[in-house]
C-alpha cells in the first residue's frame, strides 16, 4: 500500500494573471502560498501530480528543534509556533501537537553529543533535558532494557504527513488563492532579462514572481533555465503498523529503530538515515560537490537499482514547453520499496518494544529524499533570473520546517522583515565547496 494521503478538491479554471505563483504542492510550497495569500497577494499553486503526494506525506511527520544544525535550528523553532497559528488562523487540521520527541541511547558518544547540543541550545533560549540512566530506563519502560541515557524534548511535536499539506491547500482557497493539481509547470517565460511568466501544460499564467518549490524535481527545472542547482535524492523505506500495542511513547528515536504514533492509534517504522542510492544522470553530475555528504553518511546508505533513471527527476534532458515534460510522464514519485530494510525495520522495532508484536503492518512505502551538498535548503531569488526564488534541497527537514520556510519565502517575495536570516540558506553557497559544512542531523 502507498503512503496515506487525504485528498483535496482544487481550482478546475487556471487563471491568466497572479501576483505570484507557486510550483510544487508540497508542504513548503502550500505554506509559501498560504502566507503569500495572507498577505493579500493573487497566488495560484501549480502540481503536476497531487497535494502533497510526494515525500510530504512520506516522511516521520516529526517536527523538531532538537538536534536540528545551528543554521536550522531558528526556523524550525518558528516553525513550531507556526504550526499551532496555523489551526488558529484557519480552523483546518494538520494533527500537529507538541507531544515531545524522546531519545535513548547506550552509546557514551551519541550521549556526549547530545549533551553538546542541549549546551548550545540553551544559549539560544531551546529547552531539551538530559536523562539520566535511571530516568531514560523509567520514561522508556515500554522497551523493558535498561539504557544509560536519553534526551527529551518537550516543546517538540509530530504532525500528520497525510492531513497536513491539503489542509494547507484547503486554506489557500479559503483567502481566495487558487490550487491546481494535475497541472505541471514545464518551464518559465522571461522578458527582457525578467520574469514573465509560468508555462504550464494547461497554459500560460502571467506574472512577475514564481517559487519552485519542486522537491526532488527542482534540479532538472532550473537546468531548463540555465541554473546550476546541485541536488541528489536517496530513496528511503519506512512503514506502518495498525493501532493495538497500548500505550508507547508518541515518537521515539533509537539507533536502531524510530517509531512514531499515528493519528488513527497505528505507528509509523523507521531506521534513521538508511536508504538506497538510485544512480542517476544528475548524481554523477554533482557527484564531486557531494563528497562531503557522503562521506559522513556513507555508513546508512546501500547501492540501489536504476529506478531512478526511469523517474526521470534527476534527468539531465532539455525539454519544450509545447510538450509532455518527465513531470507529466511521472506525476507521483512512488518508488519501489525496500523489502530487506522494511523487514529488518520491523525486526528491530518488535525487538525494542513488544507490544507492538500486537499489531500488524498495515501500509509500506518510499519516497525520493532530496539533499543539498551542505543537508541545509536553499531558499532564495536567483541573481540572474530576478522573479525566480528557489525554495528546494530540503534533505529530509522540509516537513517539520515547512511553516517557517514558506513564511521566509514570503518575506522575501513582499520584501517584509524576514522570519529569519535568510543568508545561511541562499543558494548562492553552492559556488563553494561543503568540506566542514554538512550539517549534522
Amino acid at each position: 500500500m502507498p503512503a496515506p494521503l487525504n485528498r483535496v478538491d482544487t481550482t478546475p479554471e487556471l487563471p491568466s494573471t497572479a501576483d505570484a505563483v507557486v510550483i510544487g504542492g508540497g508542504i513548503v510550497g502550500v505554506f509559501a502560498a498560504y502566507y503569500l495569500a495572507r498577505r493579500g497577494l493573487k497566488v495560484a499553486l501549480v502540481e503536476k501530480g497531487l497535494i502533497g503526494a510526494e515525500q510530504s506525506s512520506r516522511n516521520w511527520g516529526w517536527c523538531r528543534q532538537q538536534n536540528r544544525d545551528a543554521r536550522e535550528l531558528p526556523m524550525s523553532t518558528k516553525s513550531l509556533d507556526l504550526w499551532e497559528r496555523f489551526a488558529t488562523e484557519t480552523s483546518e487540521d494538520t494533527g500537529f501537537r507538541r507531544c515531545g520527541l524522546f531519545y535513548l541511547s547506550n552509546s557514551d558518544a551519541e550521549l556526549s553529543g547530545w549533551a553538546r547540543w542541549r549546551d548550545f541550545a540553551r544559549s539560544v533560549g531551546v529547552t531539551t533535558h538530559m536523562l539520566s540512566s535511571a530516568e531514560a530506563t523509567e520514561r522508556g519502560h515500554a522497551t523493558g532494557t535498561s539504557w544509560k541515557g536519553g534526551v527529551f524534548s518537550p516543546t517538540d511535536g509530530t504532525a500528520d504527513p497525510a492531513s497536513a499539506a491539503p489542509a494547507v491547500a484547503r486554506a489557500i482557497l479559503k483567502l481566495g488563492g487558487t490550487v491546481h493539481q494535475s497541472c505541471a509547470a514545464r518551464g518559465l517565460d522571461v522578458e527582457g532579462g525578467r520574469l514573465s511568466g509560468v508555462v504550464t501544460e494547461h497554459g500560460t499564467i502571467r506574472t512577475k514572481i514564481a517559487i519552485l518549490a519542486g522537491g526532488a524535481w527542482a534540479s532538472s527545472f532550473c537546468r531548463q533555465l540555465g541554473i546550476r542547482f546541485p541536488q541528489a535524492s536517496i530513496r528511503s523505506s519506512i512503514l506502518s503498523v495498525s493501532a493495538g500495542a497500548g500505550s508507547l511513547p508518541d515518537a521515539l528515536h533509537t539507533s536502531a529503530v524510530s517509531v512514531t504514533r499515528r493519528r488513527d492509534g497505528g505507528h509509523t517504522l523507521a531506521i534513521s538515515g538508511r536508504a538506497r542510492v538510485d544512480p542517476t544522470p544528475q548524481q554523477f553530475r554533482f557527484a564531486r560537490q557531494f563528497l562531503p555528504m557522503f562521506a559522513r553518511r556513507w555508513r546508512s546508505l546501500a547501492p540501489g537499482g536504476l529506478e531512478g533513471f526511469r523517474s526521470g527527476h534527476e534527468s539531465l534532458a532539455r525539454w519544450r514547453l509545447d510538450r509532455p515534460t518527465p513531470m507529466e510522464h511521472m506525476r507521483i514519485l512512488d518508488p519501489t520499496v525496500d523489502k530487506a530494510t522494511i523487514a529488518l525495520t520491523h525486526a528491530r522495532a518488535l525487538e525494542l518494544l513488544p507490544a507492538l508484536k500486537k499489531t500488524a503492518i498495515s501500509a509500506a512505502w518510499a519516497g525520493y529524499v532530496d539533499s543539498t551538498p551542505d543537508g541545509v535548503p536553499g531558499i532564495g531569488e536567483i541573481a540572474t533570473l530576478p522573479g525566480f526564488i528557489l525554495a528546494a534541497g530540503f534533505s529530509g527537514h522540509g516537513f517539520g520546517i515547512g511553516p517557517g520556510a514558506g513564511h521566509l519565502i514570503a518575506d522575501i517575495v513582499t520584501g517584509d522583515e524576514p522570519i529569519v536570516d535568510p543568508r545561511p540558506y541562499h543558494p548562492d553557497r553552492f559556488g563553494t565547496s561543503a568540506w566542514g559544512k554538512v550539517a549534522d542531523f
